[in-house]
């Protein structure tokens, strides 16, 4: 569920397109919006499926020990891709990030999918995130430049309501997929259901859209632009270093884990405002809750519908479907932050969606207990997207409510930073808590119901993270300027 954002590119060099009248499917603007959409369903679909097939993926690749790496490498390689898109954006227009992603991301669906063991299939997880980020950003951008002001709010409501029809259908579809044709398929399938959006909004975009002036590219052309993708480079590659020595637990990895973090620290600091890892008062805290938000949400939803597999012995379809209460649940809690007079409620919004988080996964967990109805974890789930509607819809309102003009970009982007981040570090962790406590043991992975020796690891994941969410809760009350 996670969006990123354009903000980083300046609105002041965002072109302004004449207003001829018409809404988002006016014949003016139907294919292009038509395009853009779809691109974002089929990268909605994308990630709900790769929930469900999973699993099996890891088991039949002999990888479950690097289970989590397949989801945190995706958002490794997003951070650095965000920042590279929207500088791309800036100085040459999102026609090339936009296309270039596109075929990025297809390339990584096809190495995943054709990958013989599970460290290609991670790598091809992390091509994916490169492309992903590419693309994500350019589209934001296609919106700012292609569609006049008033008709963008109804192409981003469009875009978040592109993630409700694959949140229902997406773990049906891929978990007959993968019990009837294969994991493999999941991956493999989706590059080709791309070309037909493609071949919808290319023609349309190029007529909607120009590069942007020499003199603007010129503008953005600054030691500013250079110094934040050096530090988003560091940053991924710290993550990656991170993630490699937890994967090992011995003395050696001890020069990753501290080449990692001599990398990471210092680009965090320069990625997001001052005092955002001390939750400093006002925006900082702000920030940082988003990440606190998507990390401890995102890290246990990865390792539901493998518990659901291993221990419960449910089918990858059945497993799947205990996300979909979410998606949905998501979409509501985002509906009844911005109802009228929901404003003077911001605060406890978000203390309440954090504390619903929290409830939600050490719900999930119930399941792990042989005498608890499997439908238990689809409901806790369901408590939780209702959280992070509220909580997440409302971070962002309380950053732009907390943002200057001149800084609204800057900070949007920070925003986005501690998202990816957030999923990056608590993923990471989960993966390494999942492997060190005997998770990864295929043995134990077939053991089905009641699977003993991973129990325990999944316990621990859920405990973790239900320790940020409530973490979060504490700390929201430092949203407030003092």
């Amino acid at each position: 569920m996670t969006t990123a954002s354009p903000t980083s590119v300046d609105p002041a060099l965002t072109t302004l397109p004449a207003d001829p009248g018409g809404g988002v499917l006016s014949s003016r603007y139907r294919a292009l919006t038509l395009g853009i959409v779809s691109v974002v369903l089929l990268l909605a679909f994308e990630a709900t499926a790769v929930n469900t097939a999973m699993p099996a993926a890891a088991r039949q690749l002999n990888g479950l020990g690097l289970y989590a790496f397949a989801f945190s490498g995706y958002f490794t390689t997003t951070l650095f891709a965000l920042v590279v898109s929207g500088q791309w954006c800036d100085r040459r227009g999102p026609l090339q990030p936009l296309f270039t992603g596109i075929a990025v991301f297809g390339a990584g669906l096809v190495v995943a999918g054709s990958a013989p063991g599970m460290w290609v299939f991670v790598a091809g997880r992390a091509i994916q995130g490169l492309g992903g980020g590419l693309v994500i950003v350019a589209l934001y951008v296609v919106v700012g430049r292609a569609y006049p002001e008033r008709l963008r709010p109804a192409v981003f409501a469009a875009f978040s309501s592109a993630w409700v029809l694959p949140s229902i259908i997406g773990p049906v579809v891929s978990g007959a997929v993968t019990q009837h044709l294969g994991w493999r398929w999941v991956f493999l399938a989706v590059p080709v259901l791309i070309l037909l959006p493609l071949a919808v909004m290319g023609p349309a975009l190029r007529r909607s859209l120009e590069a942007p002036s020499a003199e603007e590219q010129a503008l953005k052309r600054n030691d500013l632009d250079r110094r934040r993708t050096v530090l988003a480079a560091m940053a991924a590659l710290g993550a990656g270093l991170l993630q490699y020595a937890g994967e090992r637990r011995d003395l050696l990895g001890l020069l990753p884990a501290a080449a990692g973090a001599a990398l990471l620290l210092p680009a965090v600091l320069g990625l997001l405002p001052t005092g955002t890892l001390r939750a400093a008062r006002g925006l900082p805290t702000v920030i940082l809750l988003r990440g606190v938000a998507a990390g401890s949400f995102f890290a246990a939803e990865a390792f539901i519908p493998l518990m659901m597999v291993t221990q419960r012995g449910l089918s990858p379809t059945l497993a799947g479907l205990t996300l979909t209460s979410g998606g949905l649940s998501w979409a509501l809690g985002s509906w009844l932050q911005g109802r009228p007079g929901a404003e003077r409620y911001r605060e406890a919004m978000i203390r309440t969606g954090f504390v619903l988080t929290a409830v939600a996964i050490a719900g999930a967990a119930l399941v792990l207990v042989p005498a608890v109805p499997t439908w238990v974890a689809a409901v806790a789930w369901g408590v939780g997207g209702v959280g992070m509607g509220l909580a997440v819809a409302s971070v962002s309102v309380l950053m732009m409510k907390l943002s200057s003009p001149e800084d609204a970009g800057a900070n949007s982007a920070s925003l986005q930073m501690s998202d990816a981040l957030g999923n990056v570090l608590l993923m990471g962790l989960a993966g390494v808590l999942f492997s060190a406590l005997g998770g990864g043991s295929v043995a134990a992975a077939h053991e089905g119901a009641g699977g003993g020796g991973s129990a325990g690891a999944f316990a621990v994941i859920f405990l973790t993270m239900t320790g940020v969410a409530l973490l979060g809760a504490l700390v929201s009350g430092r949203v407030r300027r003092a």
